[in-house]
C-alpha cells in the first residue's frame, strides 16, 4: 500500500488512542440491553429490503446531474432558468413549466443549454397533461437530439430532426384500422432523413409503443427513458404506485453523444395543458469509462427495426345522423303540404274565373 501509515491503536481505529480499560469496556457491556439474534436480524433485514427497493424503484441522487435537470422549485433570473432555454407560449412558475396553455393553436418548447457528454444515461420526466374537453391534443414530446431551439409541426419541434423522440401522443389522427388506443406513447430515431407523418400517427418511423393512460390525474405521472448499451427502455408509473411499469424495449440503437434534451408540446383544434413538473438526468457512465465518447460523436443515429406500419385507407364518408334524417323528413312533408295548398288554391281561383265566361 502507498502513503504514510498511521498509527493503529488496540482497539482497531487507525489514529486514536484507546482511553478505556478492559474493566471499563466490560462495565459498559455489561450495562447495554441484550437483543435477541432475531430481532436484529429482523431489523437488519428490513433496512435492507427498503434500501432496495427504493434503489430499485428510482435511481441514487448520487448520479444525477443538475446541468441536465429540473427540479422544483423552479427558480429563475427573470425570464432565465439555469442551463435551460424556452420558447413559444412556455411560461414558468415556481411549481411547473407550461409548454402550452388549454388554448387552440398553441406551441412551446423548453431545451438544454449544455450538451450530453454521458454515454449511457437515464432521464426521468415528471408531468401533467390535463384539460376541460373530451376532446383534447395534441400531446407531448421529449427529445435527445442534434438540433436545439429549432420550433416546428412535431409536437412543437422540428420535423427532420437528428436523433430521439419520445412521443406522448394523446390524440388519433390515423384514418386506417387502428390496433391501440390512445393516448400513447412511442419512440422515433432519425437521422434527419425521416419525416413525421401526422395522418398516421408517426407509424411508419414508430421503432415501438404503448398504450397508456396519464391524462387527468389527480397525481404526478412519471417516464422513465433509459440508454444504456444500446438498449432503449420506456418505463411509466402512471399509476401511482412507486414502481415502474415497462412500456417497451428495444435492442440496436445507436445515439451519438453531444446532442441535447428537450421537451415540445402543440394544439391545433383541440388542446389540453402540458405541464412538466422536473426532469432528472441520471450518468450511468462510470467515472472512469470515458475512452470512447469522443468517437461516438460522430456516430449517425439508426435503429435495426421498426413497427410495420398500418395501412392506410380513406376516410369513411360521414353517414346522416337521426336528427339530419329527421329534418329532412320535417321540411320533405312542409314543402308537400305547402305545393299542395297551393295547388288547391290554384285549381280554384282558375275554375272560379270560368264561372264569368
Amino acid at each position: 500500500m502507498t502513503g504514510f501509515p498511521r498509527s493503529r491503536s488496540k482497539t482497531g481505529r487507525p489514529g486514536y488512542k484507546s482511553r478505556i480499560s478492559d474493566t471499563g469496556v466490560h462495565a459498559v457491556v455489561n450495562k447495554m440491553p441484550k437483543i435477541s439474534c432475531n430481532s436484529l436480524f429482523l431489523v437488519i433485514s428490513l433496512l435492507l429490503s427498503f434500501s432496495l427497493s427504493t434503489s430499485a424503484q428510482y435511481s441514487s441522487n448520487d448520479y444525477l446531474k443538475r446541468e441536465h435537470s429540473l427540479t422544483r422549485p423552479f427558480q429563475g433570473v427573470g425570464m432565465n432558468l439555469p442551463f435551460w432555454d424556452f420558447l413559444g407560449d412556455t411560461f414558468v412558475t415556481s411549481n411547473y413549466i407550461r409548454l402550452t396553455p388549454d388554448l387552440q393553436s398553441k406551441s412551446g418548447a423548453i431545451w438544454n443549454q449544455v450538451p450530453c457528454n454521458s454515454k449511457n444515461w437515464e432521464v426521468h420526466v415528471s408531468f401533467k397533461v390535463h384539460g376541460k374537453g373530451n376532446l383534447f391534443g395534441d400531446g407531448f414530446a421529449v427529445w435527445y437530439a442534434k438540433d436545439r431551439m429549432a420550433s416546428g409541426s412535431v409536437f412543437g419541434s422540428k420535423d427532420l430532426f437528428s436523433g430521439l423522440a419520445i412521443i406522448l401522443d394523446t390524440y388519433s389522427n390515423q384514418n386506417g384500422p387502428h390496433n391501440h388506443q390512445h393516448p400513447y406513447v412511442s419512440a422515433m430515431v432519425n437521422n434527419g432523413s425521416l419525416s413525421y407523418d401526422h395522418d398516421r400517427d408517426g407509424t411508419h418511423t414508430e421503432l415501438a409503443g404503448c398504450e397508456v393512460r396519464f391524462r387527468n390525474t389527480d397525481y404526478d405521472t412519471i417516464i422513465r427513458i433509459r440508454y444504456e448499451n444500446d438498449i432503449l427502455n420506456v418505463s411509466t408509473d402512471f399509476e401511482n404506485k412507486a414502481e415502474w411499469k415497462n412500456c417497451f424495449t428495444v435492442t440496436g440503437v445507436r445515439l451519438p453523444t453531444g446532442y441535447f434534451f428537450g421537451l415540445s408540446a402543440n394544439t391545433g383544434d383541440l388542446s389540453d395543458n402540458h405541464d412538466i413538473l422536473s426532469f432528472k438526468f441520471y450518468d450511468l457512465d462510470p467515472i472512469t469509462d470515458h475512452s470512447d465518447h469522443s468517437d461516438r460523436r460522430n456516430i449517425i443515429p439508426s435503429a435495426l427495426t421498426f413497427e410495420p406500419p398500418r395501412e392506410r385507407s380513406e376516410d369513411p364518408k360521414p353517414s346522416m345522423s337521426n336528427v339530419k334524417i329527421f329534418f329532412i323528413i320535417l321540411f320533405g312533408m312542409i314543402f308537400a303540404v305547402a305545393i299542395t295548398i297551393f295547388g288547391i288554391a290554384y285549381y280554384k281561383e282558375k275554375n272560379a274565373k270560368k264561372r264569368f265566361y
